[in-house]
């Protein structure tokens, strides 16, 4: 199986839906490396995974006038977690989970600390990962002068051990900005396509979006937000089966991409 997917939209759109978190795969080389027993790991995949976002989008993409583009992760996060940075950068390697994971949700070892399996695995499937939706993000930047790229996610309705950033409150839709890449009008428009789902906040319980790294602070035509959507609104926790709101859910994604469209072509033409 392809660690990830490309879905052809429209030519003419620059609307990327990147769906990271919603796969459950864990090839048999990687799950050698991780020491928890088959109930465990169940359990944890039902913590973690970002259930039936991928469902959300090719729902939203099919009942959109315009046709986004979208990119799936194939594989789990706990494969390596392509949304971090590699780095020294990213927080959450304070709780063991940097771009590869080796804590669970719970606090407890997920894999051992390898920096030379860390290594592979980042080569294996990060890189390749983060060079194949860069090469997209380039490819609607060449075909239409702009890329915008709308994460999907999920997230628990009650908090997980590992969250570092419990004390807001936990909407039914959680819009993640930023500063550089996230211009005012793409996030009215985020607000105002899911209003319909229940009570929409900004940056809380996550913020920040998604952008490629050779485009992250410093290509302005590429802009991001990210939508997270709590579970408990379209599915049943932890890990399905989906509610017949999730209809509901990819509609208003769907609404999403439909005025970021209208709103770029009346701009191209004015």
């Amino acid at each position: 199986m392809p660690a990830h997917l490309t879905v052809p939209g429209s030519p003419r759109s620059p609307v990327v839906l990147h769906v990271p978190h919603g796969a459950r795969h864990v090839p048999d080389a990687v799950r050698a490396g991780i020491v928890l027993d088959n109930a465990e790991l169940v359990a944890e995949l039902d913590r973690m995974t970002d259930t039936d976002t991928g469902l959300i989008a090719r729902r939203a993409a099919q009942a959109t006038t315009s046709g986004p583009w979208i990119f799936e992760n194939r594989a789990s996060r706990l494969v390596v977690d392509p949304e971090r940075f590699p780095d020294e950068r990213e927080e959450m390697r304070a709780v063991g989970m940097g771009a590869v994971y080796t804590r669970t949700s719970q606090g407890t070892p997920l894999r051992h600390p390898d920096p030379e399996q860390e290594q592979a695995l980042l080569d294996e499937y990060f890189t390749p990962y983060a060079d194949a939706i860069a090469e997209l993000v380039d490819d609607r930047l060449t075909t239409t002068g702009r890329a915008v790229i709308l994460d999907v996610h999920s997230y628990p309705s009650k908090p997980l051990p590992y969250e570092l950033h419990t004390d807001g409150t936990r909407p039914s839709v959680c819009i993640g900005t930023d500063v550089f890449h996230t211009p005012d009008w793409l996030l009215d428009a985020a607000r105002t396509a899911f209003e319909p789902c229940g009570d929409v906040a900004l940056n809380t319980p996550f913020a920040g979006c998604y952008v490629p790294l050779r485009h992250y602070g410093t290509n302005a035509s590429v802009v991001a937000v990210m939508i997270e959507i709590r579970r408990d609104t379209y599915l049943t926790e932890p890990a399905g089966p989906p509610t017949p709101r999730l209809g509901n859910v990819a509609a208003a994604l769907a609404r999403l991409v439909d005025r970021i469209d209208s709103r770029l072509s009346l701009t191209e033409h004015s």
